[in-house]
């Protein structure tokens, strides 16, 4: 065996489940069948296209929306096909209109897509609701092209139902190192720490995200699905358009982040994913947070540029 594979295999931290665990979370899953009136903290299992008329109206805060994007993939089974703008736009629309009435008049929404989903998302989302802003994340992966340039970057649409939301700057600024440090007249650090790690400055979120890794096998919340967001973005949102209390919605739930992430930050959360695979995953991860709160590259309450893990670490 090789250094490089011996060295991923003693370093590979990515969840898997045994017969034991996928009998023991089973009976954790809701479905049609054996919904509460008290939808909280739950992950239920079915096409969230065929639960949504029994959910109930206005009682969420805030809508977190990565449906699959306008590409041919397959989710465990479960197959999305490619298919023209205007088909994916008329999709995209026809979920907004199911999911808007279970929305506050104060909730908020993101929608995560790719480029090319990104037209669809705008053309829907600036209908139903109020624009607010587009995040786009590097991904420091990606396969190269030759006719093309490289695919290295997702976008999120910010989105309220209204003019009266939640925007919590402060609890989602990110801490980078200090190149050029400004100095006051008096020679004073301005906007800056000297810390023994070195200096740094708490900057204000902007809609550009250098700072994201996309979950890999030496990270302990990486799973098998395919297009899994890291805990480290789902945070910010969190963070960003809701309160501790609030309720934190995800239709296409994949994996589970959304949930897992909502409940290490005190939020209450309702995810629907029709993989069974996937909910055992979800039911897992939530399992697990219960002893490890972490949010990798979320600690001392910023978020880290890359490459600080080793800093981190020094301050807890």
């Amino acid at each position: 065996m090789s250094t490089a594979k011996q060295r991923k295999g003693n370093q590979n931290r990515s969840l898997d489940l045994t017969e034991c665990d996928r009998d023991r979370l089973r009976t954790r899953l809701k479905s049609i069948n054996l919904l509460t009136p008290d939808l909280r903290d739950e992950t239920i299992q079915a096409d969230c296209f065929a639960i949504v008329s029994l959910l109930p109206e206005r009682f969420v805060d805030l809508l977190i929306l990565d449906p699959p994007y306008n590409l041919t993939k397959n989710f465990n089974g479960f197959k999305f096909e490619r298919r023209t703008v205007e088909s994916y736009t008329e999709w995209l629309n026809a979920a907004i209109v199911e999911f808007k009435p279970l929305l506050k008049p104060t909730a908020s929404i993101y929608i995560c897509g790719d480029w090319l989903s990104s037209a669809s998302i705008f053309t829907v989302a600036s209908t139903h609701f109020i624009v607010r802003n587009r995040i786009t994340w590097e991904r420091e992966k990606g396969r190269g092209a030759k006719t093309n340039w490289k695919n290295s970057s997702e976008d999120i649409w910010f989105c309220t139902v209204s003019n009266e939301y939640t925007f919590n700057v402060e609890a989602v600024k990110q801490r980078r190192r200090v190149i050029a440090p400004y100095r006051t007249q008096d020679g004073t650090p301005k906007d800056w720490q000297v810390t023994e790690q070195g200096k740094f400055r708490d900057t204000h979120p902007s809609n550009f995200w250098s700072d994201i890794t996309i979950p890999f096998w030496s990270m302990p919340e990486n799973t098998a699905h395919p297009t899994q967001k890291s805990e480290k973005s789902i945070a910010k949102l969190i963070l960003a358009s809701s309160n501790p209390g609030d309720l934190v919605f995800d239709p296409f739930l994949g994996s589970g982040t959304t949930s897992v992430v909502a409940k290490k930050l005190g939020r209450h959360y309702l995810g629907i994913e029709q993989n069974e695979e996937y909910c055992l995953l979800t039911e897992r991860r939530l399992e697990l947070a219960e002893t490890d709160p972490k949010i990798q590259g979320f600690s001392d309450g910023v978020f880290w540029e890359r490459n600080t893990l080793a800093i981190q670490q020094k301050l807890q």
